[in-house]
């Protein structure tokens, strides 16, 4: 998970807002256009990051597909300390 988080944070473009996603979601599970009002993104960039952020197990989703609801993983869980590592150092 450590390789991944510095993949989807640092080594590609939009790492800053996938990381604002992650961080929308340690408060409360939202969906995509939930979370596009309250991080005053557009939809489909939204929609581009959270399919990134479940192909790689960042994030897993409840519900059908327009009201699909995403949460964090266990797995993220578990290293949450090295993502909050990767946003000090991308700071």
């Amino acid at each position: 998970m450590e390789k991944v988080l510095w993949y989807l944070l640092v080594g590609t473009r939009g790492g800053g807002n996938r990381a604002r996603i992650i961080r929308a979601l340690e408060t409360q599970p939202r969906n995509a256009n939930q979370l596009a009002d309250h991080l005053d993104l557009d939809y489909n960039t939204v929609r581009y990051h959270l399919n990134m952020l479940t192909e790689h197990d960042v994030l897993e989703t409840s519900g059908d597909e327009y009201g699909k609801v995403y949460f964090l993983t266990d797995e993220f869980e578990r290293h949450e300390e090295t993502f909050r590592d990767i946003l000090d150092r991308m700071e």
